[in-house]
């Protein structure tokens, strides 16, 4: 019998730990609450639909972007947000913005969404980076304060 103990005890799984810090929880009904504004924002984006944008913001918080060129050149930028939904006009063209996987993390009426992304120009790659979106809660719906995103031309994939 202590054999066969001792066989049991010495066997391992052949699979290796998760590096911690790199896997994310599976998204859940709260984080699912969060995103909501921020899929509405994107979809109105792709729709030019400015209020669509001004529905799911606080009017006292803005857009940020830090432009970096393919030149090098660096800059900020900032919008309130009537500034912000007042560009969302039709071009003739058709824009999409694509997440990666957020990073969300709430804490009470707060939370903060970080997530890559790519913005396709009629199917291109038209410039990516990341977008840095800060949320509150008022009275059981989840507004966007702020978003802040990097944006480049070079390195992006569709």
């Amino acid at each position: 019998m202590l054999p066969l103990i001792l066989s049991l005890l010495l066997q391992t799984t052949p699979v290796a730990p998760i590096v911690k810090g790199t896997a994310l929880p599976p998204p859940g009904d709260e984080e699912a609450q969060v995103m909501a504004p921020i899929q509405t924002m994107l979809g109105a984006l792709q729709t030019s639909d400015a209020a669509a944008v001004l529905h799911v913001t606080r009017p006292d918080g803005g857009a940020t972007v830090a432009l970096e060129g393919s030149n090098g050149r660096r800059g900020i930028r900032h919008l309130t947000w009537a500034d912000f939904a007042a560009g969302l006009k039709p071009d003739g063209n058709r824009y999409e913005e694509r997440l990666g996987t957020p990073a969300i993390e709430i804490d009470g009426d707060i939370a903060m969404v970080w997530a890559p992304y790519t913005v396709l120009k009629n199917g291109s790659a038209e410039h990516c980076g990341v977008d840095h979106f800060d949320l509150v809660r008022e009275q059981g719906a989840w507004k966007v304060l702020n978003v802040t995103w990097s944006q480049r031309t070079t390195g992006c994939a569709a």
